[in-house]
């Protein structure tokens, strides 16, 4: 298991006003809004989530680092779990043709909008029972998705991830590593329920038997 950054570039590169996002309008209720995972959430209103996500190519420079780190190679099998539009699966398949991704999300409005030349692969489902065999894909991936669960759920979600992956995995969740960034995640995320340190999620990679690599955001 390692720590491997590919996303703190994409991360850094939006603002966010953490005190606004907590004060201007109903934390509540742009919760239970957001935690519907429909239009709100994917192309609505900021207060609500993404504030619109539209295909724009940022994710390309993220699928030619995994393609490079993890040797992949045509004919090679990728699983996005919480795939959300699956932007970064169309860019493995633009950076190495040959390639066969799937993914899962809960979102059936964001599969229904994803991109037009993947959707096939693509279907809803939840990360902790994934409809696969064991040993189905020479990589998984999960950005940003295990800490918006329960832990009686995060603890199949993990053991999941490890079944299905029969060689590389690689997890990216929210963390915190002082106060600050504490009180910053929290008036920012609207699906999280695990906020963890890094070394509370490396107590739950090893409880889970998780042997992949994983990285964190931070909101300083």
């Amino acid at each position: 298991m390692a720590y491997i950054d590919f996303l703190s570039t994409l991360h850094k590169a939006t603002s966010r006003d953490y005190i606004a996002r907590m004060t201007e309008y109903p934390k509540a209720r742009a919760i239970e809004t957001a935690k519907e995972y429909g239009y709100d959430y994917w192309d609505g209103d900021r207060k609500f989530g993404y504030g619109g996500y539209s295909y724009d190519g940022r994710w390309r420079p993220v699928a030619e680092a995994m393609a490079k780190h993890y040797k992949l190679q045509p004919g090679d099998k990728i699983l996005d779990v919480g795939c959300g539009k699956a932007f970064l699966l169309y860019e493995f398949t633009q950076v190495l043709p040959g390639l066969e991704v799937r993914g899962v999300d809960i979102s059936e409005y964001a599969i229904e909008h994803a991109k037009e030349e993947i959707r096939a692969s693509l279907s809803v489902a939840n990360a902790k029972e994934l409809p696969f065999a064991d040993k189905s894909f020479d990589l998984v991936i999960s950005l940003n998705t295990v800490h918006n669960l329960y832990c009686y759920d995060l603890e199949k979600a993990l053991r999941e991830i490890e079944r299905v992956g029969k060689k590389h995995k690689y997890i990216v969740a929210e963390s915190y590593r002082n106060e600050q960034e504490k009180v910053n995640l929290m008036c920012w995320v609207l699906t999280g329920e695990c906020f963890f340190t890094p070394q509370e999620w490396q107590w739950w990679f090893d409880l889970c038997g998780y042997t992949g690599d994983h990285s964190f955001i931070y909101f300083e």
